[in-house]
């Protein structure tokens, strides 16, 4: 077994093993002229693994019409000096150059990073906002929002979010003070927390109702450490929490991001990725609950690479969203693959 494939405990993140990916023959691309824009993925170069604009670009050749993408936050090229709080700022700098070099049409069609969710620390309050102005400039016109995760919970198992300051930081007057302003400068707020958490988005989302939330990772519906072998619980919480969110006007879903945190397949021991069509049914009870508490103008699928890739690989994992997909409508369709995306990040 290669070092990337001895087993790491759910909730952490580690080089996909692209030998192990081979081991799943190759799909047939399920409509491949569908127009996708990805609304999560991440660009980093960590001591383990690089996946900058090439690595992402090989793994978009795979297969699907991938149109454009969004960056969002991962802690990837921060300043290494100056004021702690304006450090992000390097990350938004790095990726618009990586969005200038696709754009150039030297790479193709697809416009990586068109859109630009970085991070800034809300708790700053008041004082967040020639930050959220520093990465605005930094951003080259890309910038849309801010992810500030508060995924958190007290077992030490799950893997909190770094950024996440106890259980309910979402409730926080500093907090509330920095989403303020980031909603008065017209950017979104995409949110991430465990399912448990999902109460805390509701009240945030209905306190703001102004504010534009993108809920990531359909509510993290958490199914390792203290939350294994409680799948039919765990369902029953999370569909409870999503259905309230799903009553604030103000919140949009992404669709994906489950394989490290929903922990429905074990990545780390199998012989080889799940096929399309069994991750589409391991997925389905809530992707499905998504679009139908929601609505197809209020989801939009993501691909969470290369987190994912832990897991399955791209053309796969696009081909199970399609398949999830199938009986929706061409309309419906377009909205859930692209428009949802382009209306929401405000995309050209």
């Amino acid at each position: 077994m290669s070092e990337s494939r001895r087993p790491t405990q759910f909730g952490r993140i580690h080089a996909p093993d692209e030998t192990w990916l081979a081991t799943q023959p190759p799909e047939p691309i399920l409509e491949p002229e569908l127009p996708i824009i990805d609304t999560h993925h991440h660009l980093w170069e960590r001591p383990d693994h690089r996946y900058l604009l090439h690595e992402f670009l090989a793994d978009v050749r795979t297969g699907h019409n991938l149109v454009a993408s969004v960056f969002v936050e991962c802690e990837s090229m921060y300043r290494a000096g100056g004021p702690r709080e304006l450090r992000p700022v390097g990350e938004a700098e790095f990726v618009a150059g990586m969005a200038a070099m696709s754009e150039s049409g030297q790479y193709g069609a697809t416009r990586v990073a068109a859109g630009i969710v970085g991070f800034a620390d809300l708790t700053l309050g008041d004082r967040v906002e020639p930050v959220l102005e520093a990465l605005i400039r930094a951003g080259g016109g890309r910038f849309r929002g801010v992810r500030h995760s508060a995924a958190w919970d007290a077992s030490e198992v799950i893997g909190n979010s770094r950024a996440a300051r106890g259980p309910h930081m979402m409730g926080q007057a500093d907090f509330r003070s920095g989403l303020q302003r980031l909603t008065s400068l017209g950017l979104s707020f995409d949110a991430w927390a465990f399912h448990p958490q999902l109460a805390d988005v509701v009240d945030l989302a209905r306190a703001f109702p102004s504010a534009n939330i993108v809920m990531g990772h359909v509510g993290a519906p958490l199914g390792y450490g203290p939350y294994a072998g409680k799948r039919e619980e765990v369902l029953a919480s999370w569909k409870a929490g999503v259905k309230e969110l799903a009553r604030c006007d103000n919140v949009v879903m992404k669709l994906g991001g489950m394989m490290m945190r929903n922990a429905a397949y074990d990545y780390r021991t199998q012989p080889k990725p799940p096929s399309s069509a069994e991750l589409a049914a391991l997925w389905s009870p809530y992707i499905v609950t998504c679009i139908e508490l929601f609505g197809p103008n209020r989801c939009m699928f993501e691909s969470n690479f290369p987190v994912e890739k832990m897991g399955i690989g791209w053309a796969a994992l696009w081909n199970a969203f399609k398949r999830i997909a199938a009986g929706a409508s061409a309309e419906e369709k377009r909205a859930l693959f692209s428009g949802t995306a382009r209306r929401v990040y405000r995309l050209s």
